[in-house]
């Protein structure tokens, strides 16, 4: 949906459908992917998350104020159709994870790294049978292959839903097991926006951020907190409504 689209709806309701689906009723009609077929939800949570979006639009519908659709169309549109491969790709990014590539000096930054991320490299060891190797080099590390096949296998397990969720999450923070911790309850949302950008954080305390780099980390906040809301109505919670920056 193009931005700006005039409104052309007054009510929003939640219907449930067959085999436990639910969809959201724009003046009584269903809503369609972007592919044109009905909107189909797995968890009431979800669907009640979805009708706030609608009913919080104004004159113009503004799709960036609207996440859990963006995911909620993934989902349907490309991640179900296409599991098995968006399983392996997921997968793949602990190949490059964040959390393994350390910074050789200065002594302080390296301390927050091992402090903040190597705790939770040991979480995925102790979790997935995944202990991944660490380099404090730019070079590419080749990661053992047990630990991939282990990583592979718990992103496999996801159904489509949460996949569509780890998916993003690892996009947005470069690292799988961050994702897999954010859909684990390891960590929560604003753990997840520290931990990915603990190199940043420590830059602007030595030199101070701009206004454009400061709105750029408020929408990953705002971005990772999007996902964990996202992974809690599936899990049929009905997790508060985050801010997002204008």
């Amino acid at each position: 949906m193009a931005t700006g689209a005039k409104r052309f709806y007054k009510t929003v309701t939640v219907a449930e459908g067959e085999a436990g689906w639910w969809g959201i009723l724009l003046d009584g009609k269903a809503v369609h992917t972007p592919a044109r077929t009905v909107l189909c939800l797995p968890t009431a949570a979800l669907a009640e998350a979805l009708a706030e979006e609608w009913r919080a639009q104004g004159d113009e519908i503004v799709p960036a104020t609207m996440p859990l659709l963006r995911l909620a169309n993934t989902r349907q549109v490309l991640v179900a159709p296409n599991a098995a491969k968006t399983a392996e790709e997921t997968a793949e990014y602990a190949r490059t994870d964040l959390l393994c590539y350390r910074a050789a000096h200065p002594a302080d930054l390296t301390a927050r790294q091992a402090r903040d991320w190597q705790p939770l490299l040991d979480w995925a060891a102790v979790t997935f049978d995944a202990a991944l190797s660490v380099t404090s080099t730019i070079k590419y590390v080749d990661q053992p292959s047990g630990a991939m096949a282990a990583l592979r296998r718990a992103v496999e397990g996801l159904d489509a839903a949460m996949l569509t969720a780890v998916r993003a999450a690892g996009q947005v923070t470069g690292s799988l097991i961050l994702a897999l911790a954010l859909e684990r309850r390891r960590i929560d949302a604003e753990t997840a926006f520290e931990v990915s950008q603990l190199d940043e954080s420590y830059q602007i305390g030595l030199w101070g951020e701009d206004h454009e780099a400061a709105r750029r980390r408020e929408h990953l906040r705002a971005e990772i907190a999007d996902i964990a809301r996202f992974m809690a109505c599936l899990r049929d919670e009905m997790p508060a409504a985050a801010a997002r920056p204008a």
